[in-house]
């Protein structure tokens, strides 16, 4: 320690007192303290520990099987699940939380028992310039759908600060990822010029300098050849590649790939044309030279040596090529395995086939490489910014198992359909495949916003909870934009001409909450309720609706979007509220072989298009949702505009339906750890929706969506059939209904 006397009784003196100590004793306390550190405004290294429990939205065990199927009481492994064990996750929600909840929670046992997180993958949005939007096929004609108000916000300035807030965002994640990885995992985390050199200080200190692997230069595109910048042309992105331990890690070195550059370096050919690879000889025996091979002087090798017998034998096979005053190199054929170089400009930024509609998507030859090289076939690998899934997409296709998560709805959806087409593809090709199922954290991150995940036992703690659920009901009217009011038991507020209710903050709004605000209504003459819910009973629509109907009462139902979260977004009144879709579907029996038909489906979108007519320019056109249609509006040379609704039929809306034939037969059952440590279970009163068959949109649109399923065998006199349909902007609704045989 090398402190003066004096300077040891101020530390004391100082800390006695509780004072900060000054910022010259941080080097000199610590023999190795860090002489550089890295930091931005707002950077902390406050990291969350919350765990929430996951809820199952919907499990995939196999893609669709056009013969009948027995019941599930009678399932067939032949024609289900091709590999047992541990089953995929597709997660929505906030990654900071989901990153929490796997490290800290029960699915922590899970994931270690598979031997742990071996590789991810992640491209965060770091560009806040981009344009998230996605393109929707409608009647033909593309409309382009902006991301909700909480993909909007997290994606482009939920974090406030611009790039502070971006590298805050990032770091508190990245040491939650470093968390996660099992000890020999690894990380590779792409980006772009705008934020690579950042992004790498804070990589370095995440992960340690020793840590770092590769900086990769993937130049997918040629770059803007059309710009008249005066700048050399950006063509490339950057992808960093570290390991959280330097010693101990996955690599496969004999992997079937190879790059240009490689070839470029390594390449030669023997007599027959095979290609070979070149390197400088190495032994690890020491200095000096390469002994005289019939040059009449010794080779120099700098650096290393061979013994006599090994050169002798090596030209002997052909192995060995020397030449005079240069370094001997072996030579290694393609079939030995080609390690690439850290420059890749032979993986085009194109997608084939595996177009999704989602901007960021990332080729799977790109995917191929990284999951190849770094992990092995049964190992676990990750994208916590899932986008497009094309990492969950390789995975499957290598044997490799896969949790990917994203905040937007549309990608989880977007990853659904694309991996249950892999599915399919394996399926077709006799190959493995394992079953997924959809996560979020639901109604268990709403209840962690509003009392923190803490337990309400005493009455302070009691206290607090309600004024958090009045702040909480505050914070919703608000977005609705409507007036608190008092003296009701179920009548929460005013918009208009219209009262309003909430329903239940953590639990689906339910036909017995319905009925209470019917009774009220006509007790006090009130004609017209917006209901406000998060989630909804199954089955409660449309008969509700229509008993009110008869009693003189106008119910219209509104789902409250997740971005009501976001004080921001609801400050600058972007929260849209939409009417709850309702759907229609017919059984069909065949004696005892069920078959459903779809037979209506009905939303009530709207966005907000005001001054559409006027800021359209003549000879421009544009697509918007007005009055529950998608409607083209065109502008002429002189001014005049005319519509066509795209929407004209029912199932224009659908992007994708699916259906559980016996819904009540798998209880939906959470884990969570108890106070003293142990992992427990629970049933929640939900049922899992198992995914049984499914129609959905292609690259053709709606041509190719079915609207009856095939048959399956029902055993029992009766059963409950789930169908769920996910409209064209990613939005999912269920109905439950039970049949009798």
């Amino acid at each position: 320690m090398k402190l003066t006397d004096n300077e040891k009784r101020d530390v004391v003196k100082l800390i006695e007192e509780g004072k900060v100590l000054p910022e010259k004793y941080r080097f000199l306390l610590f023999d190795e303290s860090k002489q550089v550190e890295l930091t931005w405004n707002g950077k902390s290294d406050e990291v969350t520990n919350v765990v929430l429990p996951f809820q199952i939205i919907e499990q995939i065990d196999e893609p669709r099987n056009e013969e009948v199927k027995m019941t599930q009481g009678s399932f067939d492994f032949a024609s289900g699940r091709q590999m047992t064990g541990w089953t995929n996750k597709l997660i929505w929600g906030d990654n900071k939380y989901i990153l929490s909840s796997l490290k800290n929670g029960p699915m922590k046992e899970e994931i270690e028992k598979e031997g742990g997180i071996k590789l991810i993958y992640i491209d965060p949005p770091f560009d806040v310039q981009s344009d998230f939007s996605m393109k929707v096929n409608v009647g033909g004609e593309n409309y382009r759908k902006k991301p909700n108000v909480l993909e909007h916000m997290a994606y482009r300035d939920t974090w406030g600060k611009g790039t502070d807030s971006f590298l805050s965002m990032m770091y508190e994640r990245l040491i939650l990822m470093k968390d996660l990885l099992a000890d020999d995992g690894s990380i590779f985390v792409h980006c772009d010029y705008r934020l690579s050199g950042r992004m790498r200080l804070v990589l370095n200190e995440v992960f340690g300098d020793d840590g770092f692997a590769n900086e990769i230069i993937w130049q997918g595109t040629a770059g803007d050849t059309s710009s008249k910048n005066k700048k050399f042309i950006k063509s490339h992105d950057t992808i960093f590649y570290f390991r959280k331990n330097k010693s101990n890690f996955i690599w496969n070195d004999t992997f079937q790939d190879y790059s240009p550059e490689s070839k470029k370096l390594y390449k030669h050919e023997d007599e027959n044309g095979r290609y070979m690879t070149g390197g400088n000889v190495s032994n690890p025996g020491g200095g000096g030279y390469v002994y005289d091979l019939g040059y009449g002087e010794k080779v120099p090798s700098r650096g290393y040596a061979m013994p006599k017998e090994t050169a002798e034998k090596w030209i002997e096979e052909g192995l060995l090529i020397v030449e005079k005053d240069k370094v001997p190199t072996k030579k290694q054929y393609m079939s030995e395995g080609v390690r690439c170089v850290d420059v890749w400009s032979d993986i085009s930024n194109t997608r084939g086939k595996q177009v999704t509609g989602y901007p960021t998507q990332k080729p799977i030859e790109l995917l191929r490489r990284i999951i190849g090289a770094a992990s092995n076939d049964g190992d676990i690998v990750c994208d916590f910014f899932a986008g497009s899934g094309t990492t969950a997409h390789v995975a499957e296709q290598l044997s490799r198992k896969w949790i990917c998560t994203d905040l937007g709805k549309f990608s989880i959806h977007a990853i659904r359909k694309r991996m249950i087409d892999v599915q399919r593809e394996q399926k077709k090709e006799d190959k493995h495949w394992r079953a997924f199922e959809i996560l979020n954290l639901g109604k268990y991150q709403r209840q962690h916003y509003i009392y923190d995940g803490k337990s309400e036992r005493d009455e302070v703690k009691q206290h607090q909870k309600a004024q958090k659920e009045k702040e909480f009901e505050r914070l919703i009217l608000e977005a609705y934009q409507a007036t608190k009011i008092d003296g009701f038991a179920t009548i929460h507020g005013k918009k208009g001409g219209d009262f309003v209710s909430l329903g239940p903050i953590n639990q689906p709004l339910s036909r017995n909450h319905v009925e209470e605000v019917i009774s009220e209504c006509l007790k006090n003459n009130i004609t017209s309720v917006d209901i406000l819910g998060f989630e909804y009973e199954m089955g409660l629509f449309p008969t509700i609706q229509e008993e009110a109907k008869v009693k003189g009462l106008r119910l219209s139902y509104k789902q409250i979007p997740m971005e009501v979260f976001d004080k921001r977004a609801v400050s600058k009144g972007e929260i849209v509220f939409h009417d709850v879709a309702y759907i229609e579907f017919k059984p069909h029996f065949n004696g005892k072989k069920l078959s459903v038909e779809l037979t209506d489906f009905a939303v009530f979108y709207n966005e907000d298009n005001l001054g559409i007519n006027e800021t359209l320019r003549n000879g421009e056109s544009k697509v918007v949702v007005e009055n529950g249609q998608i409607v083209e509006k065109k502008k002429d040379k002189d001014g005049i505009i005319s519509e066509t609704i795209l929407t004209s039929d029912w199932h224009d809306w659908i992007d994708y339906w699916s259906v559980d034939f016996d819904f009540e037969s798998k209880p939906e059952v959470i884990k969570f750890r108890t106070e003293d440590g142990r992992v427990e279970e629970e049933w929640t009163g939900n049922y899992v929706f198992e995914n049984e068959w499914q129609s959905f949109r292609g690259k053709k649109g709606k041509d190719n969506l079915e609207l009856k399923s095939s048959e399956r065998e029902i055993a029992s006199s009766k059963t409950k059939v789930a169908v769920k349909v996910v409209d064209i902007f990613g939005n999912d609704t269920m109905k439950v209904l039970e049949v009798k045989v």
